[in-house]
Order: structure tokens, then C-alpha cells, then sequence
């Protein structure tokens, strides 16, 4: 077993049970563990829809830094971004699938090394996820295979998604391009990606370069599987509907204390929603970030100060 560095993770395959790749072969899903991988504090932490395992670089090194007696910080890549397999039916990419597929990377986690506690950081859909796992019933049991969540932030997503994000995420989403160079890909992200809010040059390009992969006749493209698009342009209001309703039920089964993050110029979670949060279910703890979209990158200090407090508080 290897250890990764305090500037570096180490990348790691899972076999996924389900969902074979078309000729057969077992589906692998990529993932980033920074820290001791034998440490009982696992916190687990969870991209949006289009972006990968890397995204929370910053935060994980925090984290890392800050635990007692240190601790690990596992960043999936979920299927089809990264360095993960691509699913054969794009419409596999849904939120049951991830769900199995954390399922089986916690089992495996817990497998390697008894985890004693599970916090979960999920942004966008990976909120959704958490969301998911965490107001089942079932799961708030421990088990051989399975540590209850113990604390949850939700980076900028709840129950609703607001319908008028899914249309600005269709006018962009499965659109991978073809960069000349690195610096190219990196702005591109940067003009679709206004809400993640400021950041220095050299941030943004960190955060951009893991997005990005080398063609084989030269130049980039992004690092996702552009057929996940297929699922959000198929997604009807009415469709829509039916899932808020059975995300609002499981959202009002979490037990474990919750953390609400929300871009102040949010497009996806509105204040309604977000105030709903703060009245139903866990009642979750809100914190506003102004000047900031969809979504908090978690790479700024205040933000990353947020989620670290909260998780590392003995009385979250």
C-alpha cells in the first residue's frame, strides 16, 4: 500500500460490480486518496457533473493537515470523468449509479482499513449523492460494508435545481473541444464556468489542468465522457418534478449534521430552497458566499475554513 505525499495523492482503481464494460471487461473507477490510508477518518468528497476527483486538491491537503492524528481524504472519480471508465449506456449516468458505486468504494475503504467515522463533501452532484446516501434509512446503520455518514456538506445543491440552471448547463455540457494548447483549455473553463467565482491565474490553471487530457495527434481536450450529456438534455420539467419530490423525502431522513454552502448568486439553489434546508430534515447549518456562483470551487480560504470547521468541530 502507498502513501501519498502532503502535495500529492495517490491514484487508485476500484472494480465496479456493476454495469461491464461493452466488450466485457470489468468497469475500473479512478480515485485520489490523500493521507494515511489506514486512518479510521475517512472523508469522502465528491465532484459536480462534468469535473473530476482533483477538484478538491486544496481543500484535501487542508484537511489532511488538520485532522487529529491525521487522517484520509478519498476524491473519486466518478464514472465516465477522469481517469474512470466510460459507461456503454449513456443513460446509466444517473444518481442511482454513482450511488452504487460509492457504495462499493466505501465497502472497499472500509475493507482495507475499519473506517470509525465517514463525513461526506459533495458539490452539485456530488451533493446529490450524499444527499442520496444519506437519507436512507437503511444506511444509517453501520454494517460490515457500510459506515453511516456522520457529517454532510453540500456544496451549493439540494433538493431543487433550479430549472433555469439546466438549461445554461445544456448549452454547454458534452461539448469537450479541441485545444491547441493547455492555457487554451483553461480559458475555455474559465468563460463557462463564471459562478465558480475569483481566482488567480495560477489557481484557476490548477484547477483546469487535471480537466483537461492530451489528444494523440496533439492538442487537449476535457476529461469527460461527452455523452453524459445525453441524461440532462432527455430531463423534462415534469421528470424534474418527480425527482424533487423523492430527493425532499430522503433529504428529510438525514440524520447526520449538515452543512449547506451556497453561492450567494447561486443559479442552481435558491434562497427559498436554501432556507427550506434550514427548516426541514437536519436543519442544516448555512453558510452564504458572496461574490460566488454555481459553485464554490472550495479553493478560496474562507471556504475551505467552513468546511474544515465544521467537519472538525466536536460539536458540528
Amino acid at each position: 500500500m502507498t502513501f501519498s505525499t502532503p502535495l500529492t495523492p495517490d491514484l487508485q482503481f476500484l472494480a465496479c460490480p456493476s454495469l461491464p464494460l461493452a466488450d466485457g471487461r470489468v468497469r475500473r473507477m479512478a480515485y485520489w486518496q490523500w493521507g494515511d490510508p489506514l486512518a479510521p477518518h475517512l472523508v469522502m468528497c465528491v465532484h459536480g457533473l462534468s469535473r473530476q476527483g482533483r477538484d478538491f486538491d486544496v481543500l484535501a491537503q487542508a484537511l489532511c493537515a488538520r485532522m487529529p492524528g491525521g487522517g484520509r481524504v478519498v476524491c473519486p472519480d466518478v464514472a465516465g470523468r477522469g481517469h474512470s471508465d466510460w459507461l456503454p449506456d449513456p443513460m446509466a449516468y444517473q444518481l442511482p449509479t454513482y450511488a452504487g458505486d460509492m457504495l462499493a468504494l466505501v465497502a472497499h475503504l472500509h475493507a482495507q482499513a475499519p473506517v470509525a467515522t465517514l463525513d461526506w463533501v459533495g458539490t452539485s452532484m456530488g451533493g446529490l449523492i450524499g444527499l442520496l446516501l444519506a437519507g436512507q434509512t437503511a444506511l444509517q446503520q453501520p454494517g460490515p460494508a457500510w459506515v453511516p455518514i456522520t457529517r454532510l456538506v453540500l456544496n451549493d445543491v439540494g433538493p431543487v435545481v433550479a430549472w433555469r440552471f439546466i438549461e445554461r448547463l445544456r448549452t454547454y455540457i458534452g461539448q469537450i473541444g479541441h485545444f491547441d494548447a493547455l492555457q487554451a483549455g483553461a480559458d475555455h473553463l474559465r468563460r463557462i464556468s463564471p459562478g465558480f467565482g475569483p481566482h488567480t491565474d495560477a489557481q484557476w490553471l490548477a484547477l483546469s489542468t487535471p480537466m483537461l487530457k492530451p489528444l494523440p495527434n496533439g492538442g487537449w481536450t476535457l476529461h469527460y465522457d461527452p455523452a453524459l450529456a445525453q441524461p440532462v438534455h432527455a430531463m423534462t420539467p415534469e421528470a424534474a418534478q418527480q425527482g424533487e419530490a423523492l430527493l425532499w423525502q430522503l433529504y428529510d431522513h438525514i440524520t447526520a449534521p449538515t452543512l449547506l454552502l451556497r453561492g450567494a448568486d447561486s443559479d442552481l439553489l435558491t434562497p427559498e430552497v436554501a432556507q427550506a434546508m434550514q427548516q426541514r430534515g437536519p436543519r442544516a447549518q448555512r453558510v452564504d458566499l458572496p461574490g460566488v456562483g454555481h459553485a464554490p470551487t472550495l479553493v478560496a480560504a474562507d471556504q475551505v475554513a467552513a468546511v474544515a470547521s465544521f467537519l472538525l468541530s466536536s460539536d458540528a
